[in-house]
């Protein structure tokens, strides 16, 4: 079988008993960078010598088939860096690949960034939705960014230190500055630091610099007061650009908080000579 292991975020105490387990016992690792993997099993006191092979955003792709095919013969435990393989980092085309192939995908699971950050931003966790990187492209970055303004549900992003106090200043541009932000920096490690406050303020901090591996969290739109009327005819407009009538009704009924079902049947009965 395929078994993703999630690794520590930079504390290696977060290494659960599981994992050093399965790590003891694995015959076959495939790893994000065979050296970050070879210096973690060195820390966890892994007495195992496990074959490692190199998974990476330039060979994932031709390599996933191969991998798959392997695991039917054993088990194949996949590592990235830090945290939880296919989530940012490799691994998503090799599980594409393996269950195209029957075979077993199963994780142990462990530290997650996303996760953290956002059970520690002090923001909604009720809903929310993981963007990953945003483009380094300044101009499809803020494209990215504007689609995102009528989003109801609390945003987790990764940033790069070097690009954070831009996309910052992006994001209050896109969602306005009322909007409540937290910059989550090397969580779990010793340097760990949370700052909350508005695009514009914590842009102004990260423009004096800041380092280490970076989680944004950003609350989500406020709900827009709308007469059932209005909430029609939005969704009659987006039904109109060509969204699909059960999806344009869902999106208005989230950003309004009118029923769904409601919105779907007038829709229904305006169509109706």
């Amino acid at each position: 079988m395929i078994i993703l292991a999630a690794t520590p975020i930079g504390n290696l105490g977060d290494a659960s008993r599981r994992l050093i387990e399965v790590l003891e016992n694995a015959e076959v690792v495939v790893a994000e960078d065979t050296r970050t993997t070879g210096r973690l099993l060195q820390a966890l006191q892994i007495s195992n010598r496990p074959r490692l092979i190199a998974l990476h955003d330039h060979n994932e792709k031709q390599k996933a088939a191969e991998l798959a095919a392997l695991a039917l013969e054993s088990d194949v435990v996949v590592m990235s860096d830090a945290g939880m393989p296919a989530i940012s980092d490799p691994g998503y085309g090799l599980v594409a690949a393996a269950v195209a192939q029957g075979v077993t995908v199963t994780a142990v699971p462990g530290p997650s960034a996303v996760i953290m950050a956002l059970a520690i931003s002090g923001l909604p966790t009720d809903r929310f939705t993981f963007e990953g990187f945003l483009s380094r492209r300044p101009g499809e970055r803020r494209s990215s960014l504007r689609a995102l303004a009528a989003e109801p549900r609390t945003m987790v992003f990764f940033e790069s230190p070097s690009r954070l106090a831009s996309s910052l200043a992006d994001m209050g541009e896109a969602f306005g500055d009322d909007r409540r932000i937290a910059v989550c920096r090397e969580l779990t490690k010793f340097y760990e630091e949370v700052r909350r406050g508005s695009a514009s303020e914590l842009a102004a901090w990260a423009e004096g610099g800041v380092k280490g591996e970076i989680v944004v969290v950003v609350e989500g739109a406020p709900r827009r007061e709308a007469s059932p009327e209005d909430a029609l005819a939005q969704v009659q407009e987006l039904v109109a650009s060509g969204i699909r009538l059960k999806e344009a009704t869902a999106e208005v009924a989230g950003l309004t908080g009118l029923s769904a079902r409601d919105l779907y049947q007038a829709a229904l009965a305006a169509r109706k000579p």
